[in-house]
């Protein structure tokens, strides 16, 4: 089948498109990906939503500016998939169906509650093409961590690449979370905190969306200390599965890394370095410790955080997945085409070992055109 995957994740900053082969176990080939990137308008109401989202006690309200985020999720993937189908030239009636992941503002799982926004049935109306959305609900109604949704792609994709095992896919979006691959089943988990701090960092003390390249970090100083302080945080020792909102650590972080006397600079490489060290730390939690890393996401454009979890990782293998012949950009847009063909052949996209879910469990709610 030929599916067409969209991914907007924690960091905001866009939405992925890509589309790939697949008959929902393994992956044929793919296809062009892109990236439609979100104004300060639309950056402006997310953000609004996500500030408002810890009042939300059922998983369909959508009470004022989360209405008005639902509507900007809905008609901008519409967009992103319209142009790219134009700009590739790609006839959407060879397209079998779009994943569509929708906008997390709110994930709570130990309350059963997740909340994505985007309208799946007003989507399939807009391109044209039938709709696989709302991937998370059913395993957190089931009692499962809703989170990480992507491992069964990462072992797909691992199946043939010629790397020592065990291997570990790590994902650094706003959120970190890993796969490790060694046998059976994948084990997942988020592993804490990952470009969410820093970019929130940036942008209240300079205005800038990121630490582009890594670059404040690096002419910075490390506060060991902060992170000696930062790391006893209880989530970082709960085995897998395990999940977190984007802002979990948020007033952890405020009380005790003393950002507000730090640099610029020294902030930076200090949210750096606390990725890096709370990504080492879940090797304590894993079967074996992982002989291959391989990094996607936005942080693998990231030389400062890739230099430190080289550092915190030896002797084992750091890679982006751009270097092992995947792409780091697309993977997880990729991930919910993969998903979507699965969820449409009913196959399990999440398992004990990844979210908690008493079963291995399918997911998704279709809609068509």
């Amino acid at each position: 089948m030929r599916a067409i995957g969209l991914m907007s994740g924690t960091s905001m900053d866009g939405i992925d498109v890509a589309v790939i082969e697949t008959d929902g176990e393994q992956v044929g080939s793919f296809g062009p990906s892109a990236t439609h990137f979100y104004n300060e308008y639309e950056q402006g109401v997310l953000r609004r939503a996500m500030e408002e989202a810890p009042a939300l006690r059922r998983r369909d309200e959508r009470p004022g500016v989360i209405a008005e985020a639902e509507n900007v999720v809905t008609v901008l993937h519409a967009a992103a998939v319209n142009m790219f189908l134009d700009v590739n030239r790609i006839d959407r009636r060879g397209i079998d169906v779009v994943g569509f992941h929708g906008q997390t503002i709110l994930h709570r799982p130990k309350d059963r509650l997740t909340v994505q926004l985007g309208d799946g049935a007003a989507l399939a109306r807009e391109v044209g093409i039938p709709v696989v959305y709302d991937f998370r609900a059913a395993d957190v109604a089931a009692g499962g961590q809703g989170a990480p949704l992507v491992p069964v792609y990462h072992q797909a994709l691992a199946g043939g690449l010629a790397r020592t095992r065990p291997i570990a896919v790590l994902n650094l979006g706003g959120v970190a979370n890993i796969t490790y691959i060694d046998g059976a089943d994948p084990i997942a988990c988020d592993t804490g905190p990952a470009n969410a701090l820093i970019d929130d960092f940036m942008r209240t003390r300079n205005g800038a969306p990121r630490d582009e390249e890594g670059r404040a970090a690096a002419a910075g100083r490390v506060d060991e200390a902060a992170i000696a302080r930062l790391l006893p945080h209880p989530f970082f020792a709960l085995p897998a599965p395990k999940s977190l909102d984007r802002n979990d650590f948020r007033q952890w972080v405020a009380a005790h890394a003393g950002l507000a006397d730090k640099s610029i600079e020294d902030g930076a490489a200090t949210l750096t370095a606390l990725t890096a060290a709370t990504v080492a730390r879940a090797r304590e939690i894993l079967p074996r410790a992982p002989a291959t890393w391989i990094i996607a996401g936005g942080g693998a454009h990231n030389p400062t955080l890739l230099r430190m979890l080289s550092e915190r990782l030896s002797p084992a293998t750091v890679e982006t997945a751009d270097q092992v012949g995947w792409s780091a950009d697309a993977l997880e847009a990729q991930a919910f085409a993969f998903l979507a063909v699965r969820a449409l052949k009913r196959l399990p996209l999440t398992f004990p070992t990844t979210t908690g879910a008493p079963q291995p469990m399918t997911g998704g709610v279709s809609a068509r055109p």
